[in-house]
């Protein structure tokens, strides 16, 4: 990976970087706003397309009158129906009176400091259709609401929105299947083509919600984690949404005592220590700002369910990450409580490794997508669910 492509890729990126966090903090003060923003101009998107292409359909969703935050699904086509209505808007319907193959929902929450990124970054965008195709799950990319415009702690926030909306989903769907039972046309009358107002067809046809696997990435796996402590503390109260397990990939985790990889790799590639302290004091109220604070160590005491209570949790951290002892420090102290949590650590890879676009393709990145599907597939097959038309 060291590479002299590489070593330039990453000043590159590092320089283009700082810049952007820099003039944000700038004009940090001019920028508080409640209904947020999830990307920025300058990152490149890519649309979405409601047909299958390269075996996936994807679709947007605003899902928050009063926000910005918004989700971008990932439906593979191994659910597709041999007849389905098109007419609409040109996209995949899934076709009514019959019964759908149902998948597992896996909920993404992309990196960037909590500061850049989105769910319909390029590179996001190739990694999350990766998933779904090779994990065969139906991908809900979360938008939410970046820093500093919407601090500490809204990203958090509008990751339980979205559970609390895939939960009211569960049951609008629910509602529908009892209406088809007793003699109705099913979901008819809670139904749009576009799911924004009531139910989601891709969701209420193929989603399998007693099956939901979180996953996060760098910042988004402090979300995930979060996520995964609000719904143990919840517990019933989203059924028939049940969380099941966790991903947490290279998570962005800080303390104030400092670690040996944060010292020896603290400029690092891509994302180099300093720069990510400035992500963090962007993110942060100025009058919450501390390295343990819970956004940023998990392991400082803090209320919240006992950590034996958490899902089975995977964790990838690599080799040359400034934040990997936190990751490994995390996964150990699941493993003590008896949660199920193996680490896998990939040698001679950076931050970002398998997620960043100019990363995707290396042997790391596709390595670190197999073993995820292993873990993905084998897990939630001891969970049963429906797999048959």
């Amino acid at each position: 990976m060291r590479s002299l492509s590489l070593q330039l890729q990453s000043l590159f990126f590092k320089y283009n970087l700082r810049h952007q966090l820099q003039t944000l903090t700038q004009a940090q003060l001019d920028t508080r706003d409640n209904f947020g923003t999830t990307s920025r101009p300058d990152h490149p998107s890519v649309p979405a397309n409601p047909t299958f292409q390269n075996g996936v359909a994807t679709k947007d969703l605003h899902i928050d009158p009063f926000s910005s935050l918004s989700v971008r699904i990932f439906l593979p086509e191994t659910v597709k129906d041999t007849i389905f209505d098109s007419s609409v808007y040109g996209g995949y319907a899934p076709a009514t009176g019959k019964r759908h193959r149902k998948l597992p929902i896996m909920l993404q929450f992309h990196g960037g400091g909590f500061v850049v990124g989105s769910n319909d970054a390029s590179g996001n965008d190739v990694f999350c259709r990766r998933m779904a195709k090779l994990c065969d799950v139906i991908v809900v990319a979360v938008g939410y609401r970046l820093a500093p415009e919407s601090q500490y702690p809204a990203a958090f926030e509008d990751g339980m929105a979205v559970v609390s909306w895939l939960a009211k989903q569960a049951n609008l769907a629910a509602v529908g299947r009892r209406r088809k039972g007793n003699g109705g046309s099913g979901n008819e009358g809670i139904v749009d083509r576009f799911g924004s107002s009531m139910v989601e067809p891709w969701l209420a046809a193929h989603g399998e919600y007693s099956r939901c696997v979180l996953l996060g990435v760098s910042c988004g796996a402090n979300i995930a984690d979060y996520v995964a402590r609000k719904a143990v503390e919840a517990g019933s109260l989203l059924d028939p949404l049940k969380v099941v397990a966790q991903i947490l990939m290279y998570p962005f985790f800080i303390g104030s005592v400092p670690t040996k990889s944060e010292i020896k790799l603290a400029n690092s590639y891509f994302y180099d220590k300093a720069t990510c302290m400035i992500a963090w004091k962007l993110f942060l109220p100025r009058e919450e700002f501390n390295l343990d604070h819970p956004a940023g160590n998990p392991l400082f005491p803090w209320r919240g369910p006992p950590i034996k209570t958490m899902p089975p949790t995977l964790t990838i951290v690599a080799e040359h990450d400034w934040m990997r002892d936190r990751g490994i420090a995390y996964s150990e102290e699941l493993r003590k409580a008896n949660v199920d949590a193996p680490l896998l650590e990939y040698k001679n890879a950076v931050h970002e490794f398998a997620t960043l676009d100019g990363l995707l393709q290396t042997p790391q990145a596709l390595a670190c997508a197999d073993d995820i599907t292993i873990w993905v597939k084998k897990y939630l097959s001891l969970r049963g669910g429906e797999f048959s038309y």
